[in-house]
This record gives structure tokens, C-alpha cells and sequence, in this order.
């Protein structure tokens, strides 16, 4: 793939006090397939693969997950071949009716299936040495790509054009990017995180990857957790298409920009402040999204 250092700053025109500015970084149009984030996390560690003379790329995720999708992808195109260990055994059967995996499997990911029980095992020694046993010479990428390598892509996101901003904002996962964005940040820019999942456990693992203290997770808008979604947050996607021509995910930066509008709403920036949102693409999990939401008979995402 291409290797891209920059991506464009978009000005969002908001209904808010004169002074404050908003403004999105659009990391999402960095690849059609391998956007945002996972571009990022993805770039050094591809480069490693090749300097070990690895054959095989290993990774985990869920159903819809950006980042099985995105290594799928970018392993075809750069001479791997990709095995994705899938969390959930029900889905074996519903490869083709699932859009991220059906995607994955169209570039050549064979899947591994596995329970919740024995997906929560995947970081022990045990279950990794049995894959090396099954698969071969692997070279594994944690799940969300979280390690050493996507920290240092993720740390690129930020360059010398972004220092006048106030706040940054982003989308939280596994940790990686919020913390490559805090190790590339000036002391005094403060970056504001919106995790999509319940849990304390965040912090925790951003601690370890972080370099600084100047960072706070906003941990008010997640919908009631990982891949949760409310009729709400559907209606607020599509309007701000409509006022903006920007798609967000309903995972990952849907979430993230409400809760932002809300805290602009409800005075939380200094009257000045100049702020700038990373958009982490993930817009291929909308497929996926809407089926359940078809099959709950809710109002569909509109693309």
C-alpha cells in the first residue's frame, strides 16, 4: 500500500458560541479499504512481517470488525496470506450472509471459529503455541492491532501543522490510537477519548502504551457498550451527513461525535478553544449494522 504521511483538515460549520472552532481530520479517505486507523496500525507492521520473512498474517476480531477486514485486505495486496481467529462459533455457518467476513474471505482470510470462552484465552501462551502448532511460522497482530508497531503508525497521525488545536479528540477501542495521538501531542493540547465500550479497563491499557499525562476518557457515550446502538445515535448520524457530507460508523465515530456535540453543548470547551476530531474511518461495519437494525425494524443508516 501506498504510504501516506498527511491527511486533509475539514472545518465543520457548527451552531455554537462565535469563538469556537471545529475542525475533522479525515484519516477515514486515507484507503477505501484500509482507512484510518487501521491503515496506521497496519503500516509498521507489515513492514516487520516482510523483514522476518513471514508468509502467514494472524489476527482476531469480532463479526463486524474493521480490523479483520482491513488486514484481509492488506495482506492480499502485499503478499500474505491472512487467517482470522473469529470470536463466536455460530458464525461459521454465516460467512456469506455476514458482510465483514464475507468481505474478508473475498481476499483470501481463512477463518478460525472460535467460543467466547476460548476467545478470551487468545493472549495466553497455550492458545497461541497452538495455533503456531496448527498454522505454521505465523506473524501475529493482537486484536484491533493494538502493539509497539501500531502505536508508532498511530503517532504519525498527528504532525507539526496540528499543534495550534486546543483538543483532540478520538474514538477508543483497544487504546493504540488515543495513545499514539498523546505520545505525538504537545504537553499542552489536552486529548479527550470516547470509548465505545463499557469498562475500566481502558485506562489501564492506555497507561501502558502513553508517554504523558495530558489525556481523559469521556466515558458517557457508549450506548450501553460494544456494538450497542439507540435510535438516537441513528438519527444523529444521518443528520450530520446531511449537514456535513461526512459518514460516520455507528460503533465507533458516530458515538464519539455525539457525545462531542453534546459537550459543546453543554459549555465544556473554553469559549475559544480550537478542536480537532480524528475521523478513524470503520464505515465498513454500516452494512453489517444495518441488518440488525433492519431485523429490529429500526431506522437504517443512510449512505
Amino acid at each position: 500500500m501506498k504510504d501516506i504521511k498527511n491527511s486533509r483538515i475539514q472545518e465543520l460549520k457548527i451552531n455554537a458560541r462565535e469563538q469556537l472552532r471545529l475542525f475533522i481530520k479525515r484519516e477515514d479517505e486515507l484507503h477505501p479499504f484500509v482507512s484510518g486507523n487501521k491503515f496506521r496500525k497496519l503500516k509498521y507492521n507489515l513492514q516487520e512481517a516482510k523483514r522476518q520473512n513471514k508468509e502467514t498474517l494472524l489476527t482476531f476480531g469480532g463479526a463486524y470488525s474493521n480490523h479483520i477486514a482491513a488486514t484481509a485486505y492488506a495482506a492480499k495486496k502485499e503478499g500474505f496470506k491472512s487467517i482470522g481467529v473469529i470470536r463466536g462459533e455460530e458464525l461459521t455457518s454465516k460467512v456469506e450472509v455476514n458482510p465483514t467476513l464475507k468481505f474478508a474471505k473475498s481476499y483470501g482470510m481463512d477463518f478460525k471459529f472460535v467460543s467466547r470462552e476460548d476467545y478470551r484465552k487468545k493472549n495466553t501462551d497455550s492458545f497461541l503455541k497452538a495455533l503456531e502448532y496448527t498454522h505454521g511460522d505465523l506473524y501475529l497482530i493482537p486484536e484491533g492491532g493494538t502493539n509497539e508497531l501500531a502505536l508508532k503508525g498511530c503517532e504519525e497521525i498527528l504532525n507539526e501543522s496540528d499543534q495550534d488545536f486546543d483538543f483532540i479528540c478520538v474514538c477508543v477501542g483497544t487504546g493504540g490510537t488515543i495513545a499514539g495521538l498523546i505520545n505525538s501531542s504537545r504537553s499542552d493540547q489536552k486529548i479527550l477519548g470516547f470509548p465505545a465500550l463499557k469498562g475500566d479497563f481502558l485506562s489501564r491499557d492506555i497507561r501502558k502504551f502513553a508517554k504523558s499525562k495530558n489525556w481523559e476518557l469521556i466515558s458517557d457515550y457508549h450506548f450501553g457498550g460494544y456494538g450497542k446502538i439507540k435510535p438516537d445515535l441513528i438519527t444523529f448520524i444521518n443528520q450530520f451527513k446531511t449537514d456535513h457530507n461526512i459518514q460516520l460508523d455507528p460503533i465507533y465515530t458516530g458515538k464519539m461525535m455525539y457525545g462531542l456535540f453534546d459537550l459543546i453543548n453543554k459549555n465544556y470547551f473554553p469559549k475559544d478553544a480550537k478542536i480537532l476530531v480524528i475521523h478513524t474511518g470503520g464505515l465498513q461495519g454500516i452494512d453489517g449494522m444495518n441488518l440488525k437494525l433492519k431485523q429490529k425494524k429500526l431506522p437504517l443508516i443512510e449512505l
